[in-house]
């Protein structure tokens, strides 16, 4: 961590990507700026009904991550390194996945207006992971609203992420297939993926290990 200031866990929902964050941040003895869904009150009215509540679910979202940009760029950044389990141009996608013409027409001038500029990070970890292992560990950490998603949802959700990283390149990215690591409990995984990052060179890498 002694070269990065600001480093970014992503990925789909079921990717494990809150809990990594938290170890990293904890075995580098550094801030943890995480994203808070139950603080957004729409979420589960959209996991409900998406349609009529994708506009307040994403809006209630893009105040919470201007709060969090006018925090860090107002020095907190630079007092301290930090981990964070969001991407700021990661709003963006779900915009797309969930908003009609109309919708997204408006969300994108409200954008402009209410995170103007936000902190770019020295590194990102895209967490990917399958279909089925997405369902299954959202299955497992069974939070109410989000084990009956709508049919389809999550794969659109996964198919997202694939296209965003595939085109992402405003940092360094290292990207790790998580379907057969355990990074949260494990140690060996886990310290494989530590000297995967101090290893890391040029714009983007991979980190996939077979059964």
């Amino acid at each position: 961590m002694s070269q990065l200031r600001y480093v970014v866990v992503e990925g789909p929902i079921g990717s494990g990507k809150s809990s990594l964050a938290a170890r990293l941040a904890q075995y580098w003895g550094v801030q943890l700026k995480a994203e808070d869904p139950a603080a957004n009150p729409f979420l589960p009215r959209f996991y409900r009904n998406m349609p009529a509540h994708a506009l307040s679910t994403q809006l209630s979202f893009l105040m919470q991550r201007a709060d969090m940009a006018r925090d860090m760029l107002q020095g907190e950044l630079m007092a301290a390194p930090l981990v964070s389990d969001f991407l700021f141009e990661k709003d963006a996608l779900f915009a797309r996945l969930n908003l009609d013409e109309h919708e997204l027409a408006l969300y994108q001038r409200l954008v402009r207006q209410a995170l103007p500029e936000y902190p770019v990070p020295d590194l990102v970890i895209y967490l990917q992971a399958s279909e089925d292992t997405l369902l299954q560990r959202v299955a497992a950490r069974a939070v109410e609203y989000e084990v009956n998603f709508p049919e389809g949802y999550l794969k659109r959700v996964h198919a997202g992420y694939s296209e965003f990283f595939h085109q992402y390149e405003a940092s360094p990215l290292l990207i790790v297939n998580t379907d057969h690591l355990n990074l949260v409990d494990g140690d060996e995984d886990f310290d494989l993926l530590i000297r995967c990052i101090a290893e890391m060179r040029g714009q983007r890498s991979y980190f996939n290990k077979s059964v």
